[in-house]
């Protein structure tokens, strides 16, 4: 494995940045517009894994377990992790989606490096981490307030979705997985799973949906989220480290709420705003104290 590279880390976290801003704020048109969580899930898994079949048996990770591959295969950035995230935002914004499934990953990868590393985080660390939850309580209250149980279900998806990638950012070092690695590893089973059992039991709108919202669907969520998205991400959190890279995530709160402006017409009141503002507040505090911290 090459040397950790902070230059070539930051690149790779900024470009996830602009991919997962662009996933929420996309699959958020594309839940809305008639397509099932479960139907982009599929054109996600389709376009992915047809891109990377030709090179499975060559990058297959061999040196690790089945049970390393099932860990991969259901906490990394997979069925279980998109589907979480697709059926949320069915319920709540893309502003909710980027506070909560994105915002919240330090804090759980905070956590899960305490429980398994014993790695205990500093004074800075918890203060960055408590910015971060402080924004989310900003961002989230009018919803769980007066939202009803649709938004607070969309929350509690959005969180579950962050927990599980957790998992993922944590183990990207531990497995010793390279980007061509990820992609086998992630793409390959979630494809050969999860598509039979969308065609013959999971609820679809595919033939309700517009042909333009479909191709543009597939083409994103293969090629972004899919595809990109999972090499720059092993990228960054092997040479930034688990706990930076999750860190990273809280900018997408802002740029997806930007960016639904446009594209969704969702304006964010004052308070998420400012609620967003905070969780980023939270992110430069992480980042600094990180690296007072090395991992």
């Amino acid at each position: 494995m090459q040397k950790p590279n902070l230059l070539l880390g930051l690149g790779a976290a900024l470009a996830v940045i602009c991919i997962w801003s662009g996933f929420i704020v996309f699959s958020r048109a594309g839940v809305t517009t008639g397509l099932t969580a479960y139907d982009i899930s599929a054109l996600r898994f389709a376009v992915a894994g047809a891109l990377v079949l030709p090179f499975a048996f060559a990058w297959w990770p061999r040196h690790l377990s089945i049970w390393s591959l099932i860990a991969i295969m259901i906490c990394g950035p997979g069925a279980t992790y998109s589907i979480l995230v697709y059926l949320g935002l069915t319920n709540a914004s893309a502003a909710y989606a980027g506070v909560f499934a994105n915002g919240s990953l330090p804090i759980f990868t905070a956590i899960l490096t305490f429980v398994l590393a014993r790695d205990l985080p500093g004074r800075g660390q918890v203060a960055a981490i408590a910015f971060i939850i402080l924004g989310g309580v900003f961002v989230g209250y009018r919803g769980m307030t007066s939202g009803g149980a649709d938004v607070l279900s969309g929350i509690g998806l959005f969180l579950a979705a962050s927990a599980v990638l957790s998992f993922y950012i944590y183990g990207v070092r531990y497995w010793a997985l390279t980007p061509k690695q990820a992609l086998v590893a992630v793409n390959i089973p979630n494809a050969a799973l999860f598509l039979p059992i969308w065609y013959f039991f999971l609820p679809s709108g595919m033939a309700e949906a517009e042909t333009s919202m479909i191709l543009f669907q597939a083409a994103f969520q293969g090629l972004g989220p899919g595809f990109l998205a999972l090499i720059l991400f092993s990228v960054a959190a092997y040479h930034l480290g688990p706990t930076p890279t999750a860190g990273f995530s809280a900018v997408v709160p802002a740029s997806a709420a930007l960016l639904a402006i446009p594209v969704l017409s969702e304006v964010p009141t004052p308070m998420e705003w400012a609620g967003i503002a905070i969780v980023t507040l939270g992110l430069a505090l992480l980042m600094v104290a990180a690296r007072k911290s090395p991992e």
